[in-house]
């Protein structure tokens, strides 16, 4: 029993790296998740206490049981067996690419991820690049039920939307984004999907898919998940709000029950003096294709002018950025007086379009026209532009020390830029980019 036994120095490194990797996973690595398990959980109910609307435990779920939950959902089991009798493959076959899909969607949300460095660093980006205004706050707002799901709709102006708006309601609640196809490249997606975004293919025909998908969109729903959607389906490329695609909302009134939770859509008007993406839209809409020609090294260079310029105190970035917040719009509310999913995407993006700011650049642009004799009778058109949305009641955000500097402020970048000439005149080839910002002040 105590007798000494000889073993080869190979077999005896083998032996106590089993021993050290027995004693790790089984006492230590336990104890480690433990312990960060207990900060994170004393961090989540600190954040939570700050927050208008909590963190729900359906974001929080680990990103494989929420795969997993969707997987196995009946309706999306249901769904793969019709897929397998229509397509004629296995049955096994259909239930892995609902796998496949439902690994896709779902995002794995990390508090720490979202609050500890994307909320500042959409703060920062922001106020790097615009001055960041909110134009109109809805008192409605603040009565919203707290039991409610929130989803924020707004209008796609810039991919700039996502950044700004996760900034202005970072004190309120987390948002997680629908986010299309541009997202889902390394390394963007993983942080884009730790930041609760869950990723989907626009357009997509295939049923299973879009099972899937409404299904992710309804439990999320159901959990009381705050969401934002952009219903427009993808960025504008004429600068007006356009009609609402009704695949995200039809998934959200269709899985919605009566005796649950209500659930409340806020309109979300966003508005920019500069769409850094304003040529390349312009582009997509001459050619009547929404094929974005992807330049990154064009973009890292002009991102590094820019960066050098502004640390240099030569610029002080794109000028002026703004949000609305319109009244609250109640799905219960809205079918008790018998409305519909059609009726819902017209009224939400009437009152998205209510509450877009009309800043500087847009105006100058609305009031240039087709050219003006000189300076007094464009700031006498801005003047008479300016009542007459009044009078409508459109939400402006322009300066406070007056027209004649909000005249200063809208015209200075279109010169500079080269659109429009020292006769206040567009210049040759200016037009497009002059008619995309002044498509996007509303009609008085």
């Amino acid at each position: 029993m105590l007798r000494t036994v000889e073993l080869p120095l190979w077999l005896l490194v083998l032996i106590l790296g089993f021993a050290a990797v027995s004693f790790a996973t089984h006492f230590l690595f336990p104890s480690v998740r433990w312990v960060f398990r207990r900060r994170a959980e004393r961090a989540l109910a600190r954040l939570n206490a700050r927050l208008d609307r909590k963190i729900d435990l359906f974001k929080l779920a680990e990103h494989a049981d929420m795969v997993a939950r969707l997987a196995y959902d009946r309706q999306v089991v249901e769904a793969a067996m019709a897929h397998a009798a229509e397509t004629g493959v296995p049955g096994e076959v259909a239930f892995e690419e609902a796998r496949r899909y439902a690994r896709e969607i779902v995002p794995g949300f990390s508090a720490t991820v979202y609050f500890g460095f994307g909320t500042r660093a959409a703060k920062w980006l922001s106020r790097l690049l615009f001055r960041v205004r909110v134009g109109k706050v809805d008192q409605a707002l603040a009565r919203i039920d707290p039991k409610a799901t929130v989803i924020f709709v707004m209008n796609h102006r810039s991919n700039l939307d996502y950044v700004l708006v996760t900034w202005l309601v970072a004190g309120r609640s987390a948002v997680s984004y629908a986010v299309g196809e541009w997202a889902r490249v390394w390394p963007l997606s993983a942080l884009i999907r730790s930041m609760g975004a869950y990723f989907i293919r626009r357009g997509s025909r295939n049923a299973l898919y879009r099972k899937v998908l409404a299904r992710y969109v309804q439990m999320a729903t159901e959990a009381g998940t705050t969401q934002a959607i952009f219903p427009e389906g993808g960025l504008s490329l004429d600068g007006r709000v356009g009609p609402a695609k009704l695949g995200l909302l039809s998934y959200v009134v269709e899985g919605w029950n009566p005796g649950e939770r209500d659930v409340v859509f806020v309109p979300v008007g966003l508005a920019y003096d500069r769409v850094l993406e304003d040529r390349v839209l312009v582009e997509a809409a001459k050619a009547g294709t929404r094929r974005f020609r992807n330049r990154p090294l064009w973009v890292a260079w002009h991102a590094a002018r820019f960066l050098w310029a502004r640390f240099r105190g030569r610029t002080r970035g794109f000028g002026t950025a703004a949000a609305g917040f319109g009244a609250p719009v109640s799905l219960r509310e809205h079918l008790a007086a018998g409305g519909t999913v059609d009726s819902l995407g017209e009224r939400l993006m009437a009152a998205i379009a209510s509450v877009v700011p009309v800043l500087p650049v847009p105006l100058v642009a609305r009031a240039l026209g087709e050219g003006v004799a000189g300076r007094e009778e464009l700031l006498g058109r801005i003047e008479a532009l300016v009542a007459r949305l009044t009078a409508a009641g459109t939400v402006l955000k322009l300066p406070p020390q007056g027209l004649a500097v909000t005249l200063d402020e809208g015209l200075a970048p279109l010169q500079r830029r080269g659109l429009v000439g020292a006769d206040l005149r567009p210049l040759p080839g200016a037009r497009p980019l002059l008619d995309f910002y002044a498509a996007s002040v509303p009609a008085p």
